[in-house]
């Protein structure tokens, strides 16, 4: 796995304040994924961070991570998908970059137009948008940045 940094994390606007450690890990399949979404929860829940909270994030991560799989990597498993993130008491950020192509986010159809309503597919940036507090890309289009700041309740 390359050290080399998905280049929006560099361009984006710092989520929350400094401080809080890296956790990264590589996904090449996704029944590898259970595991690495499990473990993400269990360090957000022992950090108090709400129900709503933590269900948002691990659908965001998990749909990002699916989509480098599935579309980045063509469920190529001998490619990696790369998944860093950084969780402090009041933000989480976390970037996922594949080794594929890349796309443009803007041109992924709106799966709330009624044309598009029975489509399979288009929904996960979508749902990575309504969970997080931003989200960016990159100008290739293989990585995605997350930021959740925490909600108060």
């Amino acid at each position: 796995m390359s050290s080399v940094q998905c280049a929006s994390i560099r361009s984006t606007p710092v989520c929350g304040s400094s401080g809080g450690s890296w956790h990264e890990v590589a996904v090449t399949a996704t029944s590898e994924l259970t595991a690495v979404l499990d473990q993400l929860v269990s360090k957000l829940t022992q950090r108090g961070w709400s129900a709503a909270d933590i269900f948002g994030i691990r659908l965001a991560v998990e749909e990002a991570v699916v989509n480098g799989i599935k579309h980045g990597h063509q469920d190529d498993a001998t490619k990696q998908v790369r998944l860093r993130y950084r969780l402090q008491m009041d933000s989480f950020l976390a970037e996922v970059q594949d080794r594929g192509p890349g796309f443009d986010p803007h041109q992924v159809p709106d799966p709330t137009k009624p044309e598009n309503l029975c489509r399979p597919c288009g929904r996960g940036v979508f749902l990575m948008r309504h969970y997080m507090t931003w989200v960016r890309f990159n100008d290739q289009g293989n990585c995605v940045t997350l930021c959740k700041y925490r909600t108060v309740e």
